[in-house]
């Protein structure tokens, strides 16, 4: 049925299908949810964002949950990676071949149960940990991500294509207070990683030191005799260590009386010392805080900077990109200010000119999934690592089949629902969700809908009790029983008998209720008729 779909609390956006149980008894606790049609998840008004096919593009570039960025140019293509904290498969790979379009090509780890049980959809703990930011680069011929997990330790994986497959994971540090790790490879071939460390380091007595170490020369292994505190202030993270015109390069964050800041060192030798600048101002009211992302240059000679905005709202943290200006040695992203110092631009040309483009996103397109295919397309990542048999594209083809599980608490709260399957939406106006069921297989016990999830979260579900079916809405847990639904019958334009569509304005579902902290959109498990006469009855009722 339904894709089910569970916020990562704190970056968020996606759309969700799932099926779940109430306390109410199920003879099992396991039952066949029903099946998905294709599920048109976005559809958004070219304009807001991006590219303007033009010649020019509005920031954001990624208006969705794109988050703790980090940004590869080999050769003329361009690689994103995105961390994906309690998601699974965990850290998002996108490419690229002009930085405006990009497209969801894969997932570097296709199990987080691999770091902890915790993460398994019979635990559900720790919904903010697990995947952490990282950073992608290019050595002899194989990429490689590097990425910690706050609880875990510090992980690396190679490819010898960034779609995949990955190999299994390597710890290169197990303990627990490590984040944002880069490496780089020298040009005598020595390889180091740059890293932050949360905790107060008894050399200096204080919290978030950066870290150096020397790695072996395939990047594979630390040489944990090597550390060296490079830099330490107010929760300084972000890291990323580059090499140009023979000076290394050392980007972070810290936190200061504007906010989270991105800064720039600048070193002649790769333990330093450093010299500090600030990149860019930032201002939370106006620009959200462009603070984490990647320096590069385009093969077109262009640089840039790709950050994300660190300060959530509905739709998690999307993308922007700033043109850099290099001024006596040093890089200034966006406006130059009469400081010296970058501001946030929202508009600009393209760095990478492509005429004539498709006058529609193509990564709206990517929203749809008709199920037909043998693997769950990219653009899905479940909430927790999923419970293998209880989903399926090969037990009705063209269809996804969920099972309905039990929530794992006792008051059935949605973000212990383990069957989640989420999807990012795009924060853009007039942005669709139609999601088509079949739910000919629900039995009582069961619920499914339409839902925002997130910090707060609303949903629109189909409730079956005593053997009838009628909506519900949930704001934030707080549930108002609607009208009982007609018996199922065939419906114009269906596959077969009980399968009904679900549509959903995300504007005026925000607006109603003024959800603006919601991190994800999550599709339910549920039978939900026309969208647009749903959504009228729960703005009554609300």
């Amino acid at each position: 049925m339904p894709n089910l779909s569970s916020p990562q609390l704190s970056a968020l956006s996606f759309a969700i299908l799932f099926a779940c149980s109430s306390t109410a008894a199920l003879p099992k606790l396991q039952s066949k949810a029903g099946d998905v049609e294709p599920a048109s998840a976005m559809a958004g008004r070219l304009g807001h964002f991006g590219d303007q096919r033009n010649g020019t593009y509005l920031n954001p570039i990624l208006p969705a949950d794109f988050q703790n960025t980090d940004v590869l140019r080999v050769g003329s293509h361009y690689y994103y990676i995105s961390a994906t904290k309690a998601m699974s498969p965990g850290m998002a790979v996108l490419t690229s071949d002009d930085l405006m379009d990009w497209k969801i090509i894969g997932h570097v780890i296709p199990d987080i149960t691999q770091f902890s049980p915790r993460f398994n959809y019979d635990h559900m703990d720790g919904a903010q940990r697990g995947v952490w930011a990282g950073t992608l680069a290019y050595h002899a011929g194989l990429f490689y991500v590097y990425f910690t997990t706050p609880d875990e330790g510090i992980f690396v994986s190679t490819a010898a294509n960034p779609a995949g497959p990955w190999s299994p994971l390597t710890c290169l540090m197990k303990a627990a207070g490590w984040d944002d790790p880069a490496p780089l490879w020298d040009d005598d071939g020595k390889a180091y990683l740059i890293t932050t460390n949360f905790a107060v380091d008894p050399k200096n007595g204080k919290p978030y030191n950066i870290h150096l170490f020397r790695m072996s020369s395939d990047g594979l292994s630390i040489e944990l005799e090597t550390d060296k505190i490079i830099y330490q202030s107010r929760c300084s993270e972000a890291n990323k260590l580059y090499k140009f015109n023979g000076l290394y390069y050392h980007f972070f964050s810290e936190v200061t009386k504007e906010g989270r800041v991105p800064m720039i060192g600048r070193a002649k030798t790769i333990a330093g010392p450093y010299e500090i600048h600030q990149l860019n101002h930032v201002n939370a009211r106006t620009d959200r805080e462009p603070n984490q992302g990647s320096i590069l240059q385009t093969h077109t000679g262009k640089w840039v900077f790709i950050t994300h905005h660190g300060l959530n709202e509905w739709e998690g943290r999307p993308a922007s990109i700033l043109p850099v200006t290099w001024i006596d040695g040093w890089p200034v992203a966006g406006e130059i200010g009469q400081d010296g110092i970058g501001n946030m631009v929202w508009s600009g040309k393209e760095p990478i000119p492509v005429m004539p483009r498709s006058s529609i996103h193509p990564a709206l397109f990517q929203t749809t999934d008709d199920f037909n295919a043998a693997l769950l397309s990219p653009k899905w990542e479940w909430f927790f690592q999923p419970k293998p048999d209880a989903w399926s594209l090969t037990e009705r083809p063209g269809y996804l089949r969920l099972h309905a599980l039990r929530p794992l608490d006792q008051e059935n709260h949605l973000l212990k629902s383990p069957d989640i399957l989420t999807q990012r939406p795009f924060r853009v106006n007039n942005n669709v969700a139609v999601v088509k069921i079949d739910i000919g297989h629900m039995v009582d016990g069961q619920k499914s809908g339409l839902c925002f999830l997130g910090r707060t979260y609303a949903s629109m579900d189909v409730i079956r009790k005593d053997g009838k079916s009628s909506f519900s809405f949930d704001n934030n847990g707080q549930a108002i029983h609607g009208p009982g639904l007609p018996a199922d019958k065939k419906q114009s334009g269906s596959k077969q008998n009980g399968v009904q569509q679900v549509r959903h304005n995300f504007h005026s579902a925000l607006t109603a209720n003024a959800l603006y902290l919601l991190e994800r959109l999550s599709i339910l498990r549920a039978s939900v008729a026309s969208l647009e006469r749903e959504w009228d009855f729960i703005q009554r009722m609300i």
